[in-house]
């Protein structure tokens, strides 16, 4: 297309190349910042993958004793293992669970009783995830009422943060269970599960340090305050039991 200049001057021919156009459209600065999202694309990518290679290259920490062994009289409570129906220890052990204590206590003097079940995955840590109680109680029919933070404090004066689960089974057989968790990674304690799961496997946490193993403990009773008093008092022994961050067994080492 012509036109005339103002004044009659010279004709000249506009330019209709598509560059020029997005040439006026694109930000100066849009090239500099796709460069810095692709570089950082790639570093997250980089850094996934190494942490799937180098996680999932640890050896698996075994027990050096068993959760078994936990006492079943501590602090004034008496314990009896549980029965585990077959097709709950197929899925245990479909979901990663290398050792586990199932327990239930009673202390006599106080007329109260609590559950009390630990599993500890080492050799897939995110496998933990599949025996939360968020998981396992709806799947037995337990309807979910609520959860919220809390904390215990143990007989040592350690203070655990925990969550407290609250379920019920419908009408006309009406139950209510009150289950406190939480984790145990590395030897520190957690309620997140994204500290130790993540996209591709194992996640390290802070520190770039792979979840070597988690732990996660669950204590349940009909009523909050049953909960709370067991969770308190197994806590230290409970805890004994479990690799701390630097891999001491308190139990292993003080020869029973």
């Amino acid at each position: 297309m012509y036109h005339r200049q103002a004044q009659g001057g010279p004709r000249r021919r506009e330019s209709s190349l598509p560059w020029n156009a997005l040439r006026g459209s694109t930000p100066l600065w849009f090239p500099a910042v796709l460069a810095v999202v692709l570089l950082m694309t790639s570093g997250v990518v980089f850094r996934t993958a190494v942490t799937r290679v180098h996680g999932d290259s640890l050896a698996p920490v075994a027990l050096p004793v068993a959760l078994g062994q936990v006492p079943v009289q501590v602090e004034g409570w008496a314990g009896q293992d549980l029965e585990i129906e077959e097709t709950t220890r197929v899925y245990m052990e479909r979901n990663f669970a290398d050792d586990f204590v199932s327990r239930r206590y009673l202390n006599a003097a106080q007329g109260i009783w609590a559950d009390l079940y630990v599993v500890y995955c080492s050799s897939r840590p995110g496998g933990i995830i599949g025996h939360q109680p968020m998981v396992c109680f709806p799947a037995h029919g337990w309807i979910h009422d609520g959860t919220e933070p809390s904390q215990i404090v143990s007989r040592t004066g350690r203070s655990i943060r925990c969550l407290v689960h609250r379920f019920h089974r419908p009408a006309p057989s009406y139950q209510q269970i009150i289950v406190l968790s939480y984790y145990v990674l590395n030897g520190r304690i957690t309620l997140s599960e994204r500290d130790f799961s993540g996209f591709l496997s194992r996640r390290p946490n802070l520190s770039g340090d792979p979840a070597r193993y988690v732990a996660q403990v669950q204590i349940s009773s009909v009523l909050e305050h049953c909960a709370r008093a067991a969770a308190a008092d197994l806590a230290d022994t409970i805890l004994a039991f479990l690799p701390d961050q630097y891999g001491y067994v308190r139990v292993a080492n003080e020869g029973r």
